[in-house]
Order: C-alpha cells, then structure tokens, then sequence
C-alpha cells in the first residue's frame, strides 16, 4: 500500500510539474495543428508509442484528424503517408531514439511541421523539431527509475491537454463527437431521430372519431401499440385513446358500448412529436408527461408515425 501511494503521488507530480513547465510554446503547437491541411501523424517507440497512439485516437475522435506511425514501420514504406500538409508529433521521453532519429530527417525534408514531445530539450529531437514540449519527469515511479511510468503518464497528460484545446478552439461539440462515435451510447442518442425508428403505415392503429368504441378496441389489439391514433377525414390527429383511457372508461358509470363511439371517450388535441425531433426528445416527453406512447405528425398534424416507449428501449435510446 505504501509503494502504490508512492507511486501515485510521484505520477500525480509529474503532471502537476507539466503545468508549472507549460511555455508559449504549447499555444503555438495548438495553432500549428489547426491550421493543418492534413493530418497530424503521432509516432512514439516502445511505452512512447502506446501513448502515441492513445494520443492520435483521442485527438480523431474530438475534432482533430490523427494516426498513429510506428517508426519502425516508417522506416520501411509507412513514411509515405507522411505529406507536406502534415505535422508530425514524435514523442521520446530521452528525445534520442533511434527509430525516430531516423525519420525525423525525412519527415522534415518532406515538408512536415514538427512537434516534438520529450524530456529533455537539449535533446537531438528536441533540437530539430519546429516545437518542443516538455513531456518529461524528475523521476520515475519505477524504484529503479528506470521502467517508463511517471515520464508516459505526464506525456499522456499533455497529449489530452493538446486534444481538449483544440476540441476548444474547433468549438467541436456533443453533437459533432457524437458523430464520430456512432456505434456508442452518446452518438445513438444524439443522432437518432424520431423518423429513425418511429412505426408506420399498416403498423399505426387508427381510427376516425365516429368510429364504434368496439372496432376502436380491435384495431388497438391487433396493432399491439396500447393505443389507436384518432384521425379527421383529413388524416390530421383528432384524439388518442390508450389503454389509460380504457380504464378510465370502465372506472366510471356502465357505457352503453353498442352506441359508444371513440370520439365520445378520447383524448382529444393529445401530445405529439415531429419526425425530424431526436428520439432524446421523445424520452423527454414521454417521462415527463408519464405516457408510454406519442403520436408523430408533421407540421399541419398529419398523422406520420408513432412511438411506444418500447421502441426507446429497442433502440438503445434509454
């Protein structure tokens, strides 16, 4: 317990140390890499090109177009994808690997801008880079001093302060990252809109106002929705009766069901939703009116579609 404090406390210094260590220079790697034409291509070696990596996904997914380069690779073929619109970030914590020094000369003859991330700024890469960072710190957590821990942990905390001020300076938004993680719970609900998974056609209940409360009862059974949209002659919603409704029918004095018509015991000018509305919104509506379905129309409301709160669920909205 005592060396897992330590080793806490010697990383949390690392990255506190980057705060103090923070020159014009971090400003100046912001403006560079967005004013990129291209891409901004992260390359590391060893423990420096995980966090390279971690850097270049992080940086693609809040607004800044990234890859990562392995060096190795670089050096046999992969240094093609490197172009004069890119800026190259090199992270080293010596600032003397060798994979790397044996790139950077080409990546600048190519034309690339270059950051370099390292802990040392007397380094050769540090030397040669348009920009340096430091990224380094005073001491490992390893006992040794030698295993990289606290010097990867505060280049790793650099490279997020990188990508969340550029995410800043983008104005990239929740909707615009959202947009970039489609497959994730964020961008399912901020890109799913009504009209994405609202029923339609033969599978909406309806019914128009004279229509007898017993037919009314059958189309709400056969439709499966708990309710059945009521319609004008013109298609515009009327009313809705739900399963709520139904009860509240039998809960007062005994209807004459022969005669009733659905009009009579409907819920007239009902809560609707348009299809271009998020599917969020519906969720919104929904609990806080404390219904299960709603009707989807468009402007003239015309009946278009419908929701049950199922259909949420089904989609991973909730």
């Amino acid at each position: 317990m005592d060396r897992a404090r330590q080793v806490l406390t010697i990383e949390a210094d690392a990255v506190l140390h980057l705060r103090e260590t923070l020159d014009d220079g971090f400003a100046r790697a912001c403006r560079l890499m967005l004013a990129c034409t291209g891409r901004v291509i992260v390359s590391g070696m060893g423990k420096s090109g995980h966090i390279a990596r971690k850097i270049a996904a992080t940086l693609a997914s809040t607004g800044t177009p990234a890859f990562f380069v392995h060096p190795g690779e670089a050096s046999h073929g992969d240094l093609g994808m490197v172009t004069a619109q890119d800026v190259f970030v090199a992270l080293s914590n010596s600032g003397s690997t060798e994979e790397l020094m044996t790139i950077v000369p080409l990546v600048k003859r190519v034309g690339a801008a270059l950051i370099a991330l390292t802990g040392n700024p007397e380094s050769p890469l540090a030397q040669y880079a348009d920009i340096h960072l430091y990224a380094g710190a005073q001491q490992e957590a390893c006992p040794l001093n030698l295993a990289p821990t606290a010097s990867t942990t505060a280049a790793l905390a650099l490279g997020d302060a990188l990508a969340v001020a550029l995410l800043e300076a983008r104005g990239f938004g929740s909707e615009d990252f959202a947009r970039s993680h489609p497959g994730g719970a964020l961008g399912r609900r901020l890109l799913t809109h009504v009209g994405d998974i609202m029923r339609q056609g033969d599978d909406l209940p309806t019914c128009h106002p004279d229509t007898l409360f017993t037919d009314a009862l059958l189309e709400i059974s056969h439709k499966r929705m708990g309710m059945v949209a009521v319609l004008d002659d013109e298609g515009r919603v009327a009313g809705i009766f739900t399963d709520g409704d139904l009860r509240r029918v039998f809960a007062g004095q005994s209807p004459d069901l022969k005669h009733l018509t659905i009009g009579a015991v409907m819920t007239a000018n009902p809560i609707t939703i348009e299809a271009g509305a998020l599917a969020v919104e519906a969720v919104r509506i929904m609990e806080s009116r404390r219904i299960t379905q709603i009707l989807v129309t468009d402007s003239q409301r015309h009946l278009v579609g419908a929701l049950h709160f199922h259909d949420l669920l089904a989609a991973k909205i909730v």
